[in-house]
């Protein structure tokens, strides 16, 4: 029996097998349309938020729609009406749907639509490669006394920090020793005034997302036990994930047999090829969506082939010169084995699951 559960709480048990934060710094996955304390008593799920979909859910609605694609990818002005995305958002907030969107997250999560196109076209010792940079973000340093760590800890993980995937209050704390001279009118928490003190301390370290460092440094000064905290602030780079999968096709499967069975397995027309058709390949990459920017990537994975959509003639050109062969098959066919899985991962919430993907079809026509 489904049940009901708040538009929150779905997108957030969506959310531990595809965490936000392993998204594309650039892709608005998480609630983007509604109400998160909503009850949810039917959710739909789609490829995309085309006109279609709008129209069957102002007739049919749903409380909330998860999409593969975002709805909005720009920053809005205004909502008015017409055939664009700021229109379509007008209209399914009138209908009460709220929209939730899982892309990169999800084609980077174990199980998501990446393991999926692998395992379509019959992959095997699949890894993954291409890494993903998720959200900027910063690593801040502090120097506090032993027992005073964990409540630091904890008062910087209340505004965000050390969260690294489904893990909280992740840090790296080293021992040391902390020199201060306490001068007149001080007060401090340890040693002396007056003199030269040597206190044992630890280096606490954690990370945070760009967009929560005013909050958390104002937590961490609160919490912490000295007059003058000493913190840095730190650029960095890290968490990636990884896009796309390496595998191995089978024994004898040439370039040609392989755009034969993604053909079949992705329910498409004979995909564009670049590449000797009779050239036997050991390793196969894949990429869901639009894989251009990772043609490198795949070479170096030690792929033969890469299988991904939206090449151009450029990248096309300087695949092969690298020695890797290229099926393209489209955009929205790549994706279809993850969108199969994603009604999956929406069906085991508990809610009554309803299928649009029928309704928002590959907008190139064969």
């Amino acid at each position: 029996m489904a049940g009901t559960r708040s538009v929150a709480a779905l997108l957030a048990a969506l959310a531990e097998r595809a965490p936000d934060a392993k998204a594309a710094a650039w892709d608005p996955v998480g609630l983007q349309l509604g109400d998160p304390s909503a009850p949810v008593r039917r959710a739909a799920v789609c490829h995309e938020a085309t006109e279609a979909i709008v129209a069957r859910l102002e007739s049919d609605p749903v409380e909330l729609l998860v999409t593969y694609h975002p709805l909005l990818f720009e920053p809005l002005r205004r909502l008015v009406a017409g055939a664009n995305p700021g229109g379509r958002a007008l209209r399914l907030a009138r209908a009460g749907v709220a929209v939730g969107v899982v892309h990169t997250s999800f084609d980077v999560a174990p199980g998501g639509a990446s393991d999926a196109l692998a395992q379509a076209l019959g992959l095997s010792e699949v890894r993954g490669f291409a890494p993903l940079r998720g959200p900027d973000s910063v690593r801040l340093v502090t120097f506090v006394p032993v027992g005073a760590a964990d409540a630091v800890l904890d008062a910087v993980a209340g505004a965000g920090a050390g969260r690294v995937g489904n893990y909280t209050h992740c840090s790296f704390r080293s021992e040391g020793v902390g020199t201060f001279f306490a001068a007149r009118g001080t007060a401090p928490v340890a040693g002396e005034g007056g003199k030269l003190n040597r206190e044992p301390e630890l280096r606490l370290e954690f990370v945070a997302p760009r967009s929560r460092e005013d909050e958390v440094v104002a937590a961490l000064i609160a919490a912490h036990p000295y007059e003058e905290p000493a913190y840095d602030v730190l650029d960095r780079r890290g968490d990636a994930a990884l896009i796309g999968r390496v595998g191995a096709p089978g024994p004898g499967t040439t370039l040609g047999m392989l755009a034969e069975r993604v053909a079949g397995a992705l329910d498409c027309a004979a995909p564009r090829v670049a590449g000797d058709r009779t050239r036997e390949l050991h390793r196969v990459a894949v990429l869901p969506g639009s894989g251009a920017d990772f043609t490198g990537a795949a070479a170096s994975a030690g792929a033969d082939a890469l299988v991904t959509g939206d090449l151009g003639h450029h990248a096309a050109r300087e695949a092969l010169d690298r020695g890797l062969s290229l099926i393209d098959p489209g955009h929205a066919a790549t994706e279809r084995p993850g969108l199969a899985r994603l009604r999956d991962w929406v069906g085991s919430l508990g809610v009554e699951t309803v299928d649009l993907a029928g309704l928002d079809p590959d907008p190139w026509q064969t």
